[in-house]
């Protein structure tokens, strides 16, 4: 009885683990060709059992049937199937074969199962995926960029001219207007060359060609320069500087000091432009870790609406175009800021609310 059982075990077992191969979605093309030859065998094995009972003559059938078979299809799968998937594999990765490839071809793509190369197919168009849709962000952002620039060198280009035109239709004759045009034309001569400066350092960092001459200082040291330089600005607003109760203690930082001193001298400015009356702007600087400090410039001003903050470091973004202009700056000060910030292998953030203030956060490595 115990035998019986253990018979009954051991054919169940043997059906499932050959009905499970069958189901097996990773079958190479040799163990296709072994079980479709195999069934066929049996198929014609039991066949022959039923015209001829000689064992020898039945076994040669088994053998024959299973050979012929295991070799006709293996050889359909390689050269016809696989001809075609290699043909594949050229056109996703569109190079002439290298010896290394033409091995790959012959020896290496056989041995892949259907499913594999379905999914080397599926990466290869995930992939081009992603790259066409990184062409059309680019597309669409240079596009973005080019209108914007025109506008930015139009609106000055064009006051100049208006107002050179003026004089020389018979304003320049006028002492009451003459000297007012001049300056005028003045400034907006001087906005355009700015533009072309800060196009120009922009173009310089994006390339890598502006290099970062570190050295070790005391950043506190260099914020309270910035608030000097930019003092009498500020006061034409009321604006009061000073640095955070606590944060006064020096700490030394390693980075290009140039470059950082050009990075608060532009958060700085943009504080007094867009800070209220009599507001303040504030400086902080936390030690982070071992090897970052924190730099945090903030100000009480009019602050900067939620939706566009993941947008205020792109070239000429503007959260409100009319008044920006007013107050004036090229539109590329906050992407050169971040520029100057990622060369130094470090980041920048902004927080703000409108009416609030904001305060822009940028790393540092930290000196000794």
């Amino acid at each position: 009885m115990a035998s019986e059982k253990n018979g009954l075990i051991s054919r169940y077992y043997n059906h499932y683990s050959l009905w499970s191969m069958f189901k097996a979605k990773n079958l190479s093309p040799q163990k296709l060709a072994g079980f479709t030859a195999l069934i066929l065998a049996t198929v014609i094995t039991l066949g022959t059992v039923l015209i001829d009972s000689d064992w020898k003559i039945i076994a040669t059938a088994f053998v024959l049937t299973f050979l012929t078979s295991y070799y006709l299809y293996l050889y359909t799968l390689q050269n016809f199937i696989y001809r075609k998937i290699k043909l594949i594999y050229k056109f996703i990765y569109q190079t002439k074969a290298s010896k290394r490839e033409e091995f790959f071809n012959k020896n290496i793509l056989p041995l892949k199962t259907i499913e594999e190369v379905s999914e080397d197919v599926e990466k290869w168009a995930s992939q081009k995926k992603e790259e066409l849709d990184s062409l059309r962000r680019n597309e669409a952002y240079r596009k973005e960029f080019l209108l914007n620039l025109s506008h930015e060198l139009k609106t000055p280009i064009f006051a100049v001219q208006g107002y050179i035109h003026t004089l020389l239709d018979g304003a320049m004759d006028d002492p009451k207007v003459n000297r007012l045009f001049l300056k005028n034309s003045t400034k907006n001569i001087e906005r355009l060359c700015r533009l072309i400066d800060d196009l120009d350092e922009i173009s310089k960092l994006e390339s890598g060609e502006m290099t970062i001459n570190a050295e070790n200082f005391v950043i506190q040291d260099l914020i309270r320069d910035v608030f000097d330089t930019l003092s009498l600005k500020a006061n034409t607003k009321g604006i009061k500087f000073n640095v955070k109760k606590g944060c006064e203690a020096p700490i030394h930082v390693l980075a290009d000091k140039e470059k950082v001193r050009q990075v608060l001298i532009n958060l700085i400015d943009n504080s007094i432009k867009y800070g209220r009356t009599d507001g303040h702007t504030v400086a902080s600087i936390y030690i982070m870790d071992d090897k970052r400090v924190l730099v945090e410039i903030s100000d009480d001003g009019i602050g900067i609406a939620e939706e566009h903050l993941p947008r205020v470091f792109e070239r000429f973004y503007r959260t409100d175009r009319a008044r920006s202009r007013d107050i004036g700056g090229t539109g590329l000060g906050l992407a050169i800021v971040k520029h100057i910030v990622e060369a130094h292998g470090q980041t920048i953030n902004i927080r703000s609310k409108p009416e609030i203030g904001s305060t822009f956060g940028f790393t540092l490595e930290k000196g000794e």
